[in-house]
């Protein structure tokens, strides 16, 4: 990959989960990274250049793309349950979104475009949202046939680490212990996922900007295969048995038990790191992580208190 340094490299979704932290690896790497979301980052460097706009908007996002040799797309509504709640926002975001990011990268000759999915795209569950990915996946090959626009489709599976997302399971249940010393769990907990830290998640997408990857289709996800109350356990061992685990029996409308694997897409191959965040010390500098976010907004709060009081 030493070839594409200093190659411009666009970051859709860069002030959010995985977005920000591909940003840094391609920082670290030398690579010069525009930044493009909707609201700024909290994480942005001095060495990379930052663009406020919205994906639905074309002008937008074709000032964007002008002079970059990839894009990273990673800005869409992922939230699977307000997807139900408001599919006419999930394909607007998602599906005319990413037609404007592959029509602007056919206008300017990206080489490539690397897109964000999800293994959901197997599934009839995740709602609006998987929907949307199955058809930009759809569109995404087509502008590959139709115009020879190269990509790299990302499917990625249950993430965890610092900079999530509120919806994100595993930041919701340790922001439950830490909050309410408790944690509610929809379902039975025998559910699976295969859980890989948000960092080893960013490292394998910058593999992929690899040109064995060119028009493939890959996984990403974690070594091992942990049920929901495996991890709840853990969890409750972290806190050292001071908090309460409650399951609420509601069926999960829109989310797998054990395998989403009931629908076919193109084929994808997986890959995973050889070396990897291990779970309990990912779950410990979690909890570290968020403590320090409350203490943060509690002192806040004090501070706004006293002058409204003055």
């Amino acid at each position: 990959m030493n070839k594409f340094k200093k190659k411009k490299i666009l970051v859709t979704g860069s002030s959010g989960f995985i977005g920000s932290h591909i940003s840094d690896f391609l920082d670290d790497l030398g690579y010069d990274v525009i930044l493009f979301d909707l609201i700024p980052s909290k994480y942005k460097r001095k060495t990379q250049k930052e663009i406020i706009g919205d994906i639905v908007n074309f002008e937008n996002v074709n000032k964007a793309v002008k002079g970059c040799s990839f894009v990273y797309h990673f800005a869409a509504q992922a939230d699977i349950d307000i997807s139900g709640i408001d599919p006419v926002e999930t394909i607007q975001t998602n599906i005319i979104g990413t037609q404007n990011i592959l029509e602007a990268a056919k206008q300017h000759n990206v080489a490539r475009v690397l897109f964000a999915s999800t293994i959901y795209v197997y599934s009839e569950l995740g709602s609006f949202y998987r929907v949307s990915k199955q058809a930009c996946e759809k569109i995404i090959e087509e502008y590959q046939k139709e115009y020879d626009l190269n990509y790299t489709i990302l499917r990625y599976g249950s993430i965890y680490g610092p900079r999530a997302n509120e919806f994100n399971t595993i930041n919701n249940m340790l922001m439950q212990g830490l909050k309410n010393k408790k944690i509610v769990r929809r379902g039975d907990g025998e559910e699976i996922r295969e859980y890989i830290h948000v960092k080893d998640a960013a490292q394998l997408s910058l593999n992929a900007l690899d040109e064995r990857y060119i028009n493939k289709h890959l996984i990403i996800t974690g070594n091992q295969q942990i049920k929901i109350k495996e991890l709840l356990t853990m969890i409750k061992e972290i806190f050292q048995g001071e908090i309460e685990i409650e399951f609420n029996h509601d069926v999960e409308l829109h989310h797998y038990e054990i395998t989403p694997y009931n629908y076919k897409p193109n084929s994808a191959k997986k890959i995973t790191p050889d070396s990897y965040y291990d779970m309990g010390q990912g779950l410990m500098d979690l909890i570290f992580d968020l403590e320090a976010l409350l203490y943060k907004q509690k002192t806040s709060n004090k501070v706004s208190l006293r002058k409204r009081k003055k």
